[in-house]
């Protein structure tokens, strides 16, 4: 029975300690650091409950009030939209501004402390309150570190922080919302532009994704609509040039450019719009405005020279569009030649005009010039143009899309035009419009011979993993390494000894990455190059002692070294440059 008591009295000593500590923790602690926090603090209020201030300095009046969306906006001494970062932070250290001391309970001469008149006089509106809190802010004491202030109707004069000076003289400037236009690019349905009377308009499918429906439909470069709105999202006013201008002409805002951003949908639809005026060259800058209000701003130049004036400047320039991870099949002809090349699995292989291993870095190349591909001008807009441009096309590439039934073929032709001074081509997709004029050079670009697209790897397919032993022959004793472990390498011939770090992985990189540059015999002529007696030989072995490859190393002629593979009767060419770090693998591999 004594038992049982003990248990019950633990039992209620228990839940005794656990209720103080919760309320002790929930209750009490946030009390207390409430009121640690507030320890010093001229006023106990907090900054969000503040729904105006006024500061009344020598010969202006700055007043701004917190508006709905809980920003702040400017009501003298001009109407204007508040920049919320900074009145939220001079509104936080005001309300929040501590006394570092008391100077004097009641001074005979204010003024001596720069209060009678002050520097400034703050007045914070406060919810719930029927009076303002005031706060009169002098002049900085001697050291520069603290500044002179009364609170209300209070005679006695107190130090605070510097930064209250600092904050209360700041100019009105500073106070506005610099920003040109505000907008949420999520909910960015649309854009009109008037540059010089001529009208364009665009709307987004998808966030991102443009088109343009006036003045007529055409696929909307997405790229420099995103470099526009990236430039006008991050502008800012560097100066308010007028902010009750008589007239507008000087600054080319009697005659604007606009753009009108459209947001939301439906009933939440709205529009903003920006005027842009003449630009500014000694300011490195162009004056604007925005719509419905009288304040001439200067922003940047960036932001005109990012300004889509044409529809030729905003439309899509690329030639030919495809997916590149449903591509299953291409050929391009030319003349009398053609190279078809198609996907086998992951990789690409050539089919025609003999089947050969593709050489993945050449194929992917190729396949981006295709894409990246953007038209210089713009010559025919309908389809019936290609011909008329295009009736017998220099080269032909056709794209086939797995599942797609037919390919989508891209023409291509030289032309006598120009641009930027340099030769230009003709370009049209097969069946639509439009005919563009391309760079001049891509008549080349996508005409790569065989040997070009052709996988030119010397030695056959490995991982540097997959490496046990590797050995260098050329001299009086092979050197010979071995894999200790997962990455450590050991020598064990001609003496058993550590390697230096990474000298054997730039070896077997080396090997790896080597691709010859021609084919110089299809045998029988070791002794021509040098590799019936060759001055080096690299030989790497998989884990279970199975040979991977030998790489032999004959004469050099200038820049080209002949090499061959043991197992493999041709001879080919190299560049000498590919085999600096296989030749030094002899003295800089051993530690």
């Amino acid at each position: 029975m004594a038992g049982g008591k003990t248990i019950l009295v633990l039992l209620l000593l228990a839940v005794g300690l656990g209720g103080f500590f919760y309320y002790d923790t929930y209750k009490l602690e946030p009390k207390r650091e409430k009121a640690e926090s507030a320890k010093g603090r001229i006023w106990t209020v907090e900054p969000k409950d503040v729904e105006s201030i006024t500061m009344v300095r020598k010969n202006e009046t700055i007043r701004l009030q917190r508006s709905g969306d809980g920003g702040w906006e400017m009501l003298e001494p001009i109407k204007a939209r508040g920049d919320r970062a900074v009145v939220d932070d001079v509104v936080t250290n005001l309300a929040t501004a501590r006394m570092d001391r008391e100077i004097d309970p009641n001074p005979a001469k204010p003024a001596d402390f720069g209060l009678e008149p002050p520097e400034a006089e703050v007045k914070l509106a406060v919810k719930g309150r029927t009076d303002p809190l005031v706060l009169r802010v002098g002049s900085k004491n001697p050291t520069g570190v603290w500044v002179y202030a009364r609170e209300g109707s209070k005679p006695a004069v107190i130090t605070l922080s510097e930064s209250v000076a600092r904050d209360t003289s700041r100019p009105v400037a500073d106070f506005r919302d610099r920003s040109l236009i505000a907008f949420d690019r999520k909910s960015l349905g649309g854009l009109d532009f008037d540059v010089s009377g001529e009208q364009m308009s665009l709307v987004a499918d998808e966030p991102g994704k443009w088109r343009i429906v006036k003045p007529r439909a055409l696929r909307a470069d997405s790229d420099v609509v995103s470099e526009f709105l990236d430039k006008l999202q991050g502008a800012k006013a560097t100066e308010f040039v007028d902010d009750a201008p008589k007239t507008l002409a000087p600054y080319g805002l009697d005659k604007p450019s606009r753009v009108t951003l459209w947001l939301g949908k439906d009933k939440e639809r709205s529009s903003r719009t920006l005027l842009i005026g003449r630009a500014a060259p000694d300011k490195k800058g162009v004056y604007v405005k925005r719509d419905g209000e009288p304040s001439v701003m200067l922003t940047a130049e960036a932001v005109w020279t990012a300004f889509p004036k044409t529809v030729a400047a905003i439309r899509d320039k690329t030639v030919i569009s495809y997916a590149y991870d449903k591509l299953a099949k291409v050929e391009i002809a030319q003349a009398r030649s053609s190279v078809v090349l198609e996907k086998d699995g992951p990789r690409w292989k050539i089919t025609a005009p003999e089947a050969l291993k593709a050489d993945p870095a050449a194929v992917n190349s190729l396949l981006w010039k295709i894409r990246d591909l953007r038209a210089l001008g713009f010559v025919g807009e309908a389809a019936a143009d290609v011909p008329r441009y295009l009736g017998k096309p220099e080269v032909t590439v056709k794209l086939w899309e797995t599942g797609a039934k037919e390919p989508k073929t891209l023409l291509l032709q030289s032309s006598t035009e120009r641009r930027g001074g340099q030769p230009a081509a003709l370009a049209a997709v097969q069946g639509e419009g439009p005919v563009v004029l391309v760079e001049g050079k891509v008549l080349a670009d996508l005409t790569p011979g065989i040997t070009e697209l052709r996988d030119r790897s010397l030695l056959p397919a490995f991982e540097v993993g997959d490496v046990k032993r590797a050995r260098v022959s050329g001299g009086d004793k092979p050197l010979v390494v071995e894999k200790s472990g997962e990455t450590d390498w050991k020598q064990v011939e001609p003496a058993r000894g550590a390697t230096k770090d990474g000298r054997v992985v730039s070896l077997l990189l080396a090997l790896k990455s080597l691709k010859w540059k021609e084919i110089a015999s299809k045998g029988g002529d070791d002794a021509k190059f040098g590799l019936d007696k060759p001055e080096l030989e690299v030989s790497v072995f998989k884990t279970d002692g199975g040979e991977l490859a030998t790489l032999q190393v004959g004469r050099t002629d200038g820049a080209v070294t002949y090499v061959k593979v043991k197992s493999e009767p041709a001879n080919y060419a190299v560049s000498a440059k590919d085999l600096e770090d296989i030749r030094k693998a002899r003295t800089e591999i051993p530690a």
